[in-house]
């Protein structure tokens, strides 16, 4: 898990500085429309659509565009795009398995512009079932550090609930079952912990490692499929080391 948080890390960083803002604010207007649609546009009493409140926020996309998308979502908005969400799955660089996200309006497109990135990037899309047996669903919270004690914030996160915990350099991954997110996310804010980031996740059960050259065929494949508009989310097992990360980054 560590692996690919480490390069979702990076992603933070990157997209701070990304000219791809507008490609940005539509995946995260995206995941409010569909949140909304789906349990309604009242933040307080939909937790998927808080998460995704919270997301599109951190990322500084405007009120304007997110009471614009919630309003699509319960049918208040002039567009009635209809979106599906699908998870494609496949098989990376050294056999990496690879999950993807999606929410489109046009299936044809999609599937064709996520086929094309597997492909080019040296791998090949599976069947539907051919890998996901190797994630499991969990709640993510991400803690910065900020110069606090990583196992000071282990131990609290812990004793709120938490099913694992994983320290690292700058950031404290809490790992929880899905319905125990909201509850430890709460428990953890009310004692005044800073909370970076909290979401659901498809988490590998084994890490595969990669040598450098095939992490930078993987890392290169991820970005790719990232870079999609009308992708959400990509997980993959394989295990990054801080050297394949950096030497990628460089």
């Amino acid at each position: 898990m560590s692996g690919h948080s480490k390069w979702a890390t990076i992603k933070r960083a990157k997209g701070a500085n990304d000219a791809k803002r507008g490609a940005v604010f539509t995946k995260l207007s995206r995941e409010i429309i569909q949140a909304a649609r789906e349990g309604g546009g009242d933040p307080a009493m939909n937790f998927k659509l808080r998460l995704a409140v919270q997301r599109a926020k951190a990322a500084n996309v405007p009120n304007d565009n997110i009471d614009r998308a919630i309003a699509k979502g319960t049918g208040a908005g002039s567009d009635g795009e209809q979106l599906d969400e699908i998870t494609y799955e496949g098989y990376g660089p050294g056999g990496t398995a690879i999950l993807v996200t999606v929410l489109t309006d046009n299936r044809n497109r999609t599937v064709a512009e996520v086929r094309h990135r597997f492909t080019r990037s040296g791998g090949n899309m599976g069947e539907t079932g051919s890998v996901g047996w190797q994630f499991e669903a969990k709640g993510l919270i991400t803690i910065p550090r900020n110069g606090a004690d990583g196992d000071d914030l282990a131990l609290q996160a812990i004793d709120a609930g938490a099913e694992d915990v994983d320290v690292q350099d700058d950031i404290v991954e809490v790992r929880t079952e899905p319905s125990s997110l909201e509850p430890v996310r709460k428990s953890l804010e009310s004692s005044g912990i800073e909370i970076e980031n909290a979401d659901f996740a498809m988490v590998p059960k084994v890490l595969i490692e990669l040598d450098e050259k095939t992490a930078h065929q993987a890392l290169k494949l991820i970005e790719a499929l990232e870079d999609l508009e009308d992708v959400q989310r990509v997980y993959s097992n394989a295990d990054f080391t801080d050297e394949a990360l950096a030497s990628y980054e460089g």
